[in-house]
């Protein structure tokens, strides 16, 4: 049996459009660092808000790529 083992990490993206271009930008920043991603985990999703609008999508990912 092939024994791999695996490491997480947690990530939060931001992006003004929506919280799945926050996800996208999130793991595009963790491909540059990070080799063989292979599951992100949505774990929370929140929003900032200026002057009553929001300005900002936010998404935090629990990443995990092969050690």
């Amino acid at each position: 049996m092939n024994e791999t083992v695996y490491q997480v990490i947690e990530l939060i993206g931001s992006s003004s459009e929506s919280w799945e271009l926050a996800a996208q930008n999130a793991v595009k920043a963790a491909a540059k660092s990070y080799k063989d991603l292979r599951v992100a985990e949505v774990v929370e999703m929140d929003v900032l808000i200026e002057n009553g609008a929001i300005i900002a999508y936010r998404t935090k990912l629990r990443l995990s790529y092969k050690s």
